[in-house]
C-alpha cells in the first residue's frame, strides 16, 4: 500500500521512534500568564512531567535498551538542567521544540526568529551541541519556520503530516527531511483533560489508547512505513499510561524485525540513502500553498 517504500537498515519492517514534547510549565507561562500565580493545580500537573514522569521513561527505555528523542523548549532546558542530564545520560537526543511554546504562525518575522534562536542557544549551552530536529510548538509553523531552521544548520522537522513514511520539503534555500506522524499518534487527542486550557476530552482508559497505537503500528510494520508517536510526558508518564507504553514496546519486540531509533537517526539514514542514490523521496515545496486558491 505505500509506494516506493523506503528501505529500512538490516532489512527492518519498519522504524519505530518514541518522541517526547517535554513542555513542562512553558505551556502554563504561554497559556495563561496573567495568572499563573493562581493557577498551582494545573501548574504541578505540569512540573509532573520533567520531575516524575521524565526520569521513569528513561528508565523504561534503559530496561529495553532504546534510545529515543525528546523535543524540549529551551525555556525547559535551562529550567531542568538535572532532567536534561537524565535524557543524555541515557543517550536520547534532545531535539528543538520553540523557545517557550509559543505559536510561531502567531508571532512577527522578527519574534520567530528571536524564538528559534533562544531555543538552539539553550540546547547549545546545554549538550554542547546544535540541535538536529525540529517540532513546531502546538504544530503551529508558520511560512518562515523552515528558513529559520536552515539559518541554524537543523536538519530534520518533525511537525508535518504528508506521508507515512519520511519525505523532503524544500524551498529555494535546499530541503530538509521531514519525518511524519499524525494526530492519532498524538497522546494529546487521547487522554487530555484540563480545565485551565479549556480542554476537556473524555477520560479513557490507558488501555483504549494502547489499542490505537497498536493498530497504527502493525499496520506500518506491514507496509514498511515509520512510526513516530507524539507523547507528553505529564501526560503519558503517568502510571497506568507508562505501562501501557511498555506494554506497546513488547508487542513491537514480539513482531520482530524493527528498528528503534532516535529521530537524528532516521534523518541520516534517509539522507545517506539519498546520497547513495538507493532510494528517492516525494517532495513537498514550502510552504504548500503562498496564498488560497479562489
Amino acid at each position: 500500500m505505500i509506494r516506493n517504500p523506503i528501505p529500512w537498515p538490516n532489512g527492518a519492517r519498519c522504524a519505530v521512534a518514541f518522541t517526547f514534547d517535554m513542555d513542562g510549565e512553558s505551556l502554563m507561562h504561554v497559556g495563561q500568564p496573567d495568572s499563573i500565580a493562581d493557577r498551582p493545580v494545573g501548574t504541578s500537573d505540569l512540573r509532573y512531567g520533567p520531575e516524575i514522569a521524565v526520569p521513569r521513561l528513561v528508565d523504561l527505555f534503559a530496561k529495553y535498551g532504546m534510545k529515543q528523542t525528546f523535543f524540549v523548549p529551551g525555556w525547559c532546558v535551562n529550567n531542568y538542567p538535572a532532567t536534561i542530564e537524565e535524557i543524555l545520560t541515557g543517550g536520547h537526543e534532545i531535539a528543538h521544540h520553540g523557545w517557550i511554546h509559543g505559536r510561531l504562525r502567531e508571532m512577527s518575522d522578527e519574534a520567530e526568529a528571536e524564538d528559534i534562536a533562544k531555543g538552539v542557544e539553550a540546547i547549545v549551552s546545554a549538550t554542547g551541541e546544535k540541535p538536529r530536529g525540529f517540532r513546531a510548538p502546538s504544530y503551529a509553523m508558520s511560512r518562515r519556520t523552515m528558513g529559520f531552521l536552515q539559518d541554524h544548520g537543523i536538519g530534520y522537522e518533525a511537525s508535518l503530516m504528508g506521508d507515512d513514511q519520511p519525505y523532503l520539503i524544500e524551498n529555494d534555500r535546499g530541503t530538509m527531511v521531514e519525518l511524519p506522524s499524525h494526530m492519532p499518534l498524538d497522546d494529546w487527542t487521547q487522554f487530555v483533560s484540563f480545565p485551565d486550557f479549556g480542554v476537556r476530552m473524555q477520560i479513557k482508559a490507558a488501555s483504549d489508547a494502547y489499542a490505537v497505537h497498536v493498530e497504527e503500528f502493525d499496520a506500518m510494520w506491514e507496509h514498511g512505513g515509520l512510526w513516530v508517536s507524539v507523547w507528553h510526558p505529564f501526560v503519558s508518564g503517568r502510571l497506568p499510561r507508562a505501562m501501557q507504553i511498555e506494554r506497546l514496546i513488547r508487542h513491537m519486540m514480539e513482531k520482530g524485525n524493527v528498528w528503534f531509533a532516535r529521530m537524528d537517526e532516521i534523518a541520516d539514514h534517509v539522507n545517506g540513502l539519498i546520497a547513495r542514490g538507493e532510494w528517492t523521496p516525494r517532495r513537498h515545496r514550502f510552504p504548500l500553498w503562498e496564498e488560497a486558491q479562489r
